[in-house]
């Protein structure tokens, strides 16, 4: 029986001028031109014989929007899940490359690209569900971090608050020099926050962790 095509191991697409090879993530062209590019992990390259005709096998990332969820509070802006729905697309579709970061190294970005994602959850497409199913909480809400929220960290308990949940503005926390949470103040340092009195100056105590480039 004739060989029908053959695997490469990289391939340039010549829209972009870019090498990619499987495990890289990539921006694919969506149909709807009003929508954003789709991103896919590059899990195999195929050609034909003649090398006319490439196709590459792909992982789909899911953005919050295309969930069956939709968007929650908690997600971040460049936030995508793994997700099982696989396919197989033409090369011709590739827009250029991105890089899809643990949630771990996002956070420690010093400055966030337009090509630049994380992901923290693996998505399964056909019920909806996510894996791990469980996410650490932060603040009074009870919501998992979203890396571009900015926060306050209590001094006596170490958990994270967002200013509008402890009553204060983004501008007051930014110049916060200390601060306590309601669980963990003293009933003399109560008074003081009432009044307005605590110091506040110039602190690393808040941050959202984030800059756009």
């Amino acid at each position: 029986m004739a060989k029908t095509g053959r695997t490469l191991d990289s391939y340039t697409v010549k829209s972009i001028n870019k090498s990619i090879k499987p495990g890289d993530c990539v921006l694919m062209r969506s149909p709807d031109p009003a929508n954003p590019s789709y991103i896919a992990k590059l899990k195999k390259i195929e050609s034909d014989n003649r090398g006319s005709n490439v196709n590459v096998h792909v992982q789909w990332y899911y953005r919050p929007e295309e969930t069956i969820g939709g968007r929650k509070r908690f997600h971040g802006v460049k936030e995508v899940f793994l997700s099982d729905h696989r396919d197989v697309q033409s090369a011709d579709t590739i827009e250029g490359k991105c890089t899809v970061h643990t949630f771990k190294s996002y956070t420690k970005l010093d400055a966030v690209g337009n090509d630049d994602y994380f992901s923290r959850f693996e998505y399964i497409s056909a019920t909806g569900e996510f894996n791990p199913n469980k996410a650490v909480v932060y603040c009074k809400c009870e919501m998992p971090y979203n890396p571009d929220d900015l926060m306050v960290q209590c001094d006596g308990c170490n958990d994270w608050f967002h200013p509008a949940c402890i009553d204060i503005t983004a501008e007051e926390a930014k110049v916060m020099e200390h601060f306590f949470c309601q669980s963990c103040m003293s009933d003399e340092q109560k008074l003081l926050q009432s009044s307005h009195v605590i110091p506040r100056h110039s602190s690393m105590k808040a941050g959202s962790k984030r800059r756009r480039r």
